[in-house]
C-alpha cells in the first residue's frame, strides 16, 4: 500500500502504528538520504555533475545548497534525479523483497500524488487534516513560522487531490486515541483486503 498526507498530517504516526501491528515500512525519504550517505557511488556521482560546493564541511550532501541549484533548473533537477531515483527504486526493491508471505507493505510516499504514483499500489491510504490543523502543528512542533508552513502547504497536492485517489482515509484531526481506533479498523480492512487476494487452497 502507498501511504501518503501533507506536512503536519501525522502520517509518520500512522506509519508507525501500521509498523506495531506487523507491517514492513519503507519510507521514501530514509531511502533517499541513505543512497547519498559519504562513500556512496551516488554522491560521487552528484559532486562529480554539482562540484565539491553541494558538500557540508564534514562531507555530507548540503541539501539546501544542492536544492538552491536544482530548483533553479529543471535540466540540472533532471541529472540529479537520474542519480538518485534507479538507486532508490533498487533499494527499494531489495527491502519489499525481504517481505515474507502475507506481509502487509506499507511504501511511506511524501510526494505520491504530485509524481502521480497512485496507480502503482494495491491501495492508497491518505492521512488527511484541514489546513489550519496543519499549521498550527508544523508550528508548534518543528517550530517554522506560519508563512513557511503555509508556502510548503501551497507547494504539495491540494486534500482534495490527495483525497480523490484515497482508497482509504484516515482523518487524523482529532486525538491520539482516535488515531488508535481509526487505524486499528485500517489494519482489519487490510488484513481482509488481503486474504481476498490470496488463492484459494485447493483442498479446500
Amino acid at each position: 500500500m502507498g501511504l501518503t498526507g501533507g506536512i503536519g498530517s501525522g502520517k509518520s504516526s500512522v506509519a508507525r502504528r501500521l509498523a506495531e501491528y506487523g507491517a514492513l515500512v519503507i519510507d521514501a525519504d530514509a531511502i533517499a538520504r541513505e543512497v547519498v550517505e559519504p562513500g556512496t557511488e551516488a554522491l560521487a556521482e552528484i559532486v562529480a555533475e554539482f562540484g565539491e560546493q553541494v558538500l557540508t564541511p564534514e562531507g555530507r550532501l548540503d541539501r539546501p545548497k544542492l536544492g538552491e541549484i536544482v530548483f533553479a533548473d529543471e535540466a540540472r533537477l533532471a541529472r540529479l534525479n537520474a542519480i538518485v531515483h534507479p538507486r532508490v527504486g533498487q533499494r527499494t526493491q531489495e527491502l519489499m523483497e525481504r517481505a515474507e508471505e502475507g506481509t502487509v507493505v506499507v511504501y511511506d510516499v511524501p510526494l505520491l500524488v504530485e509524481n502521480g504514483l497512485a496507480d502503482l499500489y494495491d491501495v492508497v491510504v491518505v492521512v488527511d487534516v484541514p489546513v489550519r490543523t496543519q499549521v498550527e502543528r508544523v508550528t508548534a512542533t518543528r517550530g517554522m513560522p506560519e508563512e513557511q508552513v503555509r508556502a510548503r502547504i501551497r507547494a504539495q497536492a491540494t486534500r482534495e487531490q490527495r483525497r480523490a485517489v484515497a482508497d482509504i482515509l484516515i482523518d487524523n484531526s482529532g486525538s491520539e486515541q482516535e488515531l488508535d481506533v481509526r487505524v486499528a479498523e485500517v489494519w482489519e480492512e487490510l488484513q481482509r483486503r488481503l486474504r481476498d487476494t490470496r488463492p484459494a487452497d485447493p483442498a479446500s
